[in-house]
């Protein structure tokens, strides 16, 4: 006996889906079927979801009940494991809503029961090896892309510019299959940078349709120009690797390795997994993180303050690990330095390491303009989302505060008690690295603001969207300063922002607390004329081309001007273009007007963007090494 007894969407969500399925069903739909989707998934958000044997349940109305049952992984890898009780089934509207409601799997969590990648056919004929699932390198390890990859690029892009000329109040549930049907595309044919971009941006539209707390338009648009950026180069043939990208992560093993804890880092992720990272540097000066990431919610990231994971044979408490060591046998490391948990791996807890000794006084070795400057030099410019990832550390004096905001300025470099700030250095800004309510961050943040003078060192990221802006994963005193901050022996000097909470006792006592220091961070990237064009950037993904060309009707003049009295040329030409291309239209040969032609509007789009991306990070770079102007 099955039982159907309902509960809410929010305590009962539906199971991820794979890309595949979901588009397949949606592909299914008569013409007429496919009008009424939006409006049948928009009317289901409120139905409740039932418990069935094995999978979930949602009454869709009259003999009309869809079953998903996903399998051991969690996810619905086939169309077998979808059903609806209806006579049209399974080609009916009801399953067709249900799919498209569920969040989109990922296929490294949940993989199709078929291979990921099986031979595909090159320019010639002859079967061509596809990137094997598991590689640690590019999915191609050279030459220009295969028949069958330029074709799967070239409907991923057809996809995503179908996207961008509509908007995202057209860009529904049909829309969305197509992506995600380009997306099964790009998988078959090994292209994992592209697929993940795909999905990535079908999460997006979702996100930004619902509006969801904590979605921006700018992600969007980011997301949007990577997957423009790399289909259309792949669709013409551009050999580069990069933009193949790399299939999955795969562990290799690395002998014997010592590694001292930085810090932990709470992860809530807009996907629905949560836990806890804890940052680790090996001897050899290596960055490592190991992690405890699963599905959940904010509430298990905030219960993983002192989580234990299973490393090989041993136990791993992240909180210990965090401000401890650990010698590793048998380690297992994936290129991007996420340590494995094997069955042959041992660990053996070793005395930690103080930030200002050994391989983690590394940290702090480097100004913050040459660590900054390194950072936006070595990330890819054409994957924005890629910058400031690395972990950063600096020796801060607070001067004032501005909301949740901590204002502070660089310590020059040296010791003793009277480290003044950097000549003419420019105002940081220390942001929560998490908002959310479960996590400490805001509350320390506002801890740290209330005592101007007070001398930390900070371990942290580069904010790559604004000017001069750091978010703080943890704190510490600074070696030798009396204004600092003085935490218990058992904390080894430093506070993870996000789990441990600040306290008065922590801090030095009033009377040595500095005044406040008058002090203004202004954010290069928004005071300057470029506002402009990110405001039509983006108004071209949330509204579509009719709504720039309508814009730009009567603020023509007010775009361009500024932005050439300010130096912007380039800007100004490149957003002129895309005004021209939002309002063209092209005329058969008898004279009638034809639809417009949106691979010419995507590329005008894609060039706009690629250029403000450009352009603001090097507006970033330079607040770090000149002095703020007012």
């Amino acid at each position: 006996m099955t039982n159907r007894t309902p509960t809410a969407v929010a305590a009962d969500r539906l199971p991820p889906v794979s890309p595949a399925v979901a588009a397949a069903a949606v592909a299914a739909l008569p013409s007429r079927l496919r009008r009424r989707l939006d409006a049948t998934v928009e009317r289901l958000a409120a139905v409740p979801v039932g418990r069935v044997d094995g999978g979930v349940s949602v009454d869709c109305g009259p003999e009309a009940l869809v079953v998903l049952r996903p399998g051991p992984d969690g996810a619905v890898t086939g169309p077998d494991q979808a059903r609806c009780a209806c006579l049209l089934a399974p080609r009916c509207l009801h399953l067709a809503a249900v799919l498209a409601a569920c969040p989109v799997a990922d296929p490294a969590s949940h993989p199709d029961p078929a291979p990921a990648a099986p031979s595909i056919s090159d320019d010639v004929g002859r079967p061509a090896k596809a990137g094997r699932v598991g590689a640690t390198g590019p999915a191609v390890a050279g030459g220009a892309p295969t028949k069958a990859q330029r074709a799967a690029a070239g409907a991923l892009w057809r996809a995503a510019a179908a996207v961008l000329a509509s908007g995202v109040p057209a860009a529904g549930a049909v829309g969305q299959a197509d992506l995600l049907r380009a997306a099964h595309g790009a998988r078959l044919a090994a292209l994992p940078r592209a697929e993940a971009a795909a999905l990535r941006l079908v999460r997006g539209l979702r996100a930004q349709r619902s509006r969801q707390t904590g979605h921006r338009l700018a992600d969007l648009v980011e997301v949007l120009h990577d997957l423009l950026y790399v289909s259309g180069r792949l669709a013409a043939g551009d050999p580069d690797p990069a933009l193949v990208g790399v299939l999955r992560r795969a562990y290799q093993p690395d002998g014997t390795l010592e590694v001292y804890g930085i810090c932990r880092e709470p992860v809530i992720s807009a996907t629905g997994y949560a836990g806890v990272v804890t940052h680790l540097v090996a001897a050899d000066g290596r960055r490592l993180s190991f992690a405890d990431v699963k599905p959940g919610g904010p509430n298990r990231a905030r219960d993983c303050a002192h989580a234990v994971t299973e490393m090989g044979a041993a136990s791993v408490d992240h909180a210990a690990l965090a401000r401890g060591g650990l010698r590793i046998t048998g380690t297992t490391v994936s290129p991007d330095g996420r340590l494995g948990a094997g069955a042959g791996v041992r660990s053996t807890p070793v005395a930690g390491a103080d930030w200002s000794t050994g391989p983690l006084a590394e940290l702090f070795a480097r100004p913050l303009a040459d660590v900054v400057s390194g950072q936006l030099a070595a990330d890819d410019p054409a994957d924005p989302g890629r910058a400031g990832t690395a972990l950063l550390g600096a020796d801060l004096v607070v001067v004032g505060a501005v909301g949740d905001q901590v204002l502070a300025r660089e310590l020059a470099p040296g010791a003793g008690p009277d480290r003044a700030p950097v000549p003419d250095g420019p105002v940081i800004r220390l942001v929560p690295a998490d908002p959310h309510p479960v996590l400490a961050h805001v509350a320390n943040l506002r801890r740290l603001a209330s005592w101007p003078g007070l001398r930390i060192r900070v371990v942290g990221r580069l904010d790559p969207d604004r000017a001069g802006t750091l978010r703080p994963l943890a704190v510490g005193a600074v070696p030798g300063a009396t204004e600092t901050l003085r935490l218990p022996p058992e904390w080894r000097g430093r506070a993870d922002l996000g789990y441990d909470q600040l306290q008065g006792a922590h801090l030095p006592p009033r009377a040595e607390a500095g005044p406040a220091q008058p002090a203004s961070a202004v954010d290069t990237v928004a005071e300057s004329p470029l506002w402009r064009v990110r405001r039509l950037v983006e108004l071209a993904v949330s509204g579509g081309r009719r709504a720039v060309a309508e814009a730009a009707r009567d603020e023509a003049a007010s775009l361009t001007a500024p932005l050439r009295r300010a130096g912007f040329t380039t800007a100004a030409a490149v957003a002129s273009a895309l005004v021209a291309e939002s309002d063209r239209r092209g005329r058969d040969a008898f004279g009638r007007l034809t639809d417009p032609d949106p691979d010419r509007y995507a590329w005008a789009w894609l060039a706009a963007t690629a250029h403000l991306a450009a352009t603001e990070r090097e507006l970033i770079r330079s607040s770090w090494v000149a002095p703020a102007i007012c």
